[in-house]
């Protein structure tokens, strides 16, 4: 009997990552070391809905859309209610519509849609599920389940959770339909509500400098900045500023390496794309 008792209980861990592996991968994501959370689960994730959720996240953050997409199905088969991993499953397929051949796009740009609905359904109070939903709407053509009327009414349900969202969202809104003058009043506004967020800051600078408006784009990235010296995020998003209006590349270039050189964490842009502007940057 004991010895039954102990089989079935190895039964039970079979499926289970390691303590020791969880705990290393859970503090290396936490310092956005991607490949080594990968090296700590790859073996071990089977089985474990939370230890493929993580995973999940460790290949999206190095670009690996393929294989986060397939963790983030092994998760939400064994734990089919759960928002967050339907949401990051959106994401994935979000991003393999985006860099696949326009014969592949669309049936990921369909599962994509099909998961950030799933897990809006599931968590409706989810402010991040609802604002993947959105932009998916706002950038999807018809025939994939996008439209400008579903973005705006998820806009609305976004208001009722998050005011500095909301802003947002009606920002994208107004830009989709040309509006520059309300969409940088409500990206202003977004920025005013969450004076904590420098992201919000930063989305005025960015639409200021997509504008042609240089001088006050400038003036937003070093008040960015002295708001908020340790967060590399300014570092990055000027350096893509600088390099999308084909200015100031040499500075640019010194901000990316600043920026790679910087202590990230998982809301912070990713290594390789920094990576691959600065390659752009240098002729790469």
């Amino acid at each position: 009997m004991a010895n039954e008792l102990v089989f079935l209980a190895l039964i039970g861990l079979a499926g289970v990552a390691p303590s020791g592996a969880w705990e290393r991968a859970q503090t290396l994501y936490a310092k956005a070391q991607y490949r080594a959370v990968i090296e700590e689960l790859e073996k071990a994730a089977s089985g474990d809905a939370a230890a493929l959720v993580l995973l999940g996240k460790a290949y999206y953050g190095e670009g690996r859309f393929k294989e986060a997409s397939e963790a983030f199905e092994q998760a939400v088969k064994l734990e089919p209610e759960n928002a967050h991993s339907w949401n990051w499953l959106g994401k994935a397929y979000g991003r393999r519509a985006e860099t696949s051949s326009f014969l592949t796009a669309p049936r990921f740009a369909s599962r994509c849609r099909e998961a950030f609905e799933k897990a809006v359904a599931l968590d409706p109070a989810s402010v991040a599920a609802l604002s993947d939903l959105f932009s998916y709407y706002l950038g999807a053509p018809g025939f994939l389940g996008g439209g400008l009327e579903k973005a705006a009414a998820l806009a609305e349900r976004i208001g009722a959770l998050d005011p500095a969202e909301y802003h947002w969202a009606l920002a994208e809104l107004a830009k989709k339909r040309k509006d520059f003058s309300s969409a940088e009043q409500h990206l202003r506004r977004a920025a005013e509500l969450a004076p904590r967020q420098i992201g919000r800051l930063l989305d005025v600078a960015r639409f200021l400098a997509r504008q042609g408006r240089r001088e006050e784009s400038d003036a937003l990235f070093a008040e960015a900045r002295r708001r908020a010296p340790e967060d590399p995020e300014v570092l990055f998003e000027q350096a893509r500023a600088y390099i999308e209006a084909n200015r100031n590349l040499e500075e640019a270039g010194k901000l990316l390496e600043q920026y790679l050189s910087a202590e990230l964490t998982p809301d912070k842009p990713p290594r390789w794309e920094a990576e691959r502007l600065l390659r752009r940057v240098r002729g790469g």
